[in-house]
Parts: structure tokens; sequence; C-alpha cells
């Protein structure tokens, strides 16, 4: 069966846990506000929580991003430190701490979990998914595996080790799902939706929308990183996909929290 997924590398699957991969990087203006000795401000701290270890393309392109927007970047990887300004996070946002950005889906909306099987299996219902092999993606985005496992322990679905395979990203679970090398996989649904009719798939399961991913300000921010969100809030996935290879595959772009919940208190 002819496959649509999204071009682009897709790393292996395997059926063991994966450490997180964390990267961080600094751009732009010193906290206090001062001037190096060329009279330019000093960097800003910025960390990402990143899915990949290829982050050069990304990295190149989000420091001109946002140049243009006047937010003098200089990138660097590696853990975040204590001066950080602001800090993307996968993980449900919890309510000591809200993001000052959401990470949004195809939709504009926040994610939503799902489970994915194809048409000619029949599967009705997550309950028939018990001893089934099943692809789940790999860190600690709560979209890849927790909240849909959660799902399946609802009715009495618990898969044992040997039944998961951790894929690398959501491209290569749903490749698991397509070659028949297991029985569901999960997904977004803003993400999967194009895919569904043209690969003979369907969504089993949808589960509840979530905060998953986002900007918090960190121990360093001051009012200079305001230039710094305002462009971040304007990026999107469609105007420069390269950036988003650090950001899960359903992340299209980010928004103010108070700007969701308007549109979604309207609809």
């Amino acid at each position: 069966m002819a496959s649509s997924l999204p071009a682009g590398p897709m790393r292996l699957a395997c059926n063991h846990h994966r450490g997180r991969v964390v990267l961080a990087l600094v751009f732009g203006m010193a906290v206090s506000g001062g001037s190096g000795a060329a009279g330019n401000p000093s960097p800003l701290a910025i960390s990402i929580e990143s899915v990949t270890e290829v982050t050069a393309v990304a990295r190149h392109r989000l420091t001109s991003f946002l140049a243009q927007a006047g937010c003098s970047a200089d990138v660097r990887f590696g853990e975040s430190e204590q001066d950080v300004v602001l800090e993307f996070r996968l993980g449900e946002s919890g309510s000591d701490k809200e993001p000052v950005l959401m990470a949004t889906n195809r939709n504009g909306n926040r994610p939503t979990p799902v489970w994915v099987t194809r048409r000619t299996a029949g599967v009705g219902s997550t309950a028939e998914l018990d001893g089934r092999d099943l692809a789940t993606v790999a860190g600690r985005d709560p979209l890849g595996s927790r909240l849909a496992l959660a799902a399946l322990a609802k009715v009495g679905v618990k898969p044992t080790r040997q039944q998961l395979y951790e894929a690398g990203d959501y491209s290569s679970a749903l490749g698991l799902l397509l070659h028949n090398n297991t029985h569901a996989a999960v997904s977004e649904a803003g993400f999967v939706e194009p895919m569904l009719e043209k690969n003979g798939l369907v969504v089993t399961w949808t589960g509840r929308p979530v905060s998953a991913g986002g900007w918090y300000r960190g121990a360093g921010w001051n009012m200079s990183a305001l230039l710094c969100e305002d462009a971040l809030a304007g990026l999107t996935r469609s105007g420069d996909r390269q950036i988003f290879a650090v950001f899960p595959e359903w992340v299209h772009g980010f928004s103010r929290p108070e700007r969701l919940d308007s549109e979604e208190g309207s609809q």
C-alpha cells in the first residue's frame, strides 16, 4: 500500500526505551540590557527540549529568522543554564507555571492524541487492541505514548514490553502500521488527518485536547525577551519546515494561551 507520509528523513523504530535528547539554544541580549565591547547586546538564553540530534540547519535558520524580527541570536547546544530567558518544554503544563506560548497543531488548536488503525483491520474499539503489537513514539511528548496508553488501561488493555515498538517520530510510527508491523499507532489528530483516507487508515480512539508543549519564561526573563516571544508566535512549520525538525511532528506553530482560550470559547 502506498504511503503519503511527510517527506524527509525517518528514524528507525525500536522496542526499547530511548533517552530523551535535550538541546539548548542561547540567543540574544543581556538581562540587564547592557551592551558588549562593540556596542552589541549580550545574548539572552533560550533553551529547547529537542526531539532530534540533527540540529545544525535548524540552528542556522532559526537564528536568521529571529534576527530578521530584531531578536539577535547566538545559537548554542547544551544543557539549559540558570540564566535562561525562554525555554521550550514538552509535557502537559502544570498549574504552578503556564507557558507564554502554547504549541499548536496543523489546525491551530491544542493537540489531540489518537490511536490509528488500518481500515481493513476492522478494529472497532481500543478494547480490541488487547494482545496486539502497537507503535508509540519515544521521548517525553505525552501524545507519543503516555496519554494513548492510559486510554488503553482504562479499558483493561495493558500491552507488554514486547508488544510496544517505540518509533523515533510520528511518521515512523505510522510507517510501522502501514507495513503491517503493528496493529495500531499513536498519533495527533491534526497531524494524521490528511493521511487517513489516502492510506486507508481510521482513528479508533480520540482523546481530549491537551497543552502538550510550550514556551516558558525562565529565571532570566526580562522585557527584552518580548521581542523574541513575538517572533516565535509568528513561526510556523509551513513557513520553514527545517526549523521545526527540533519539535515533534505535530507542532505547526505557537499561540498565546489567551488567544487559544478565546477561540475555543467562541466555538
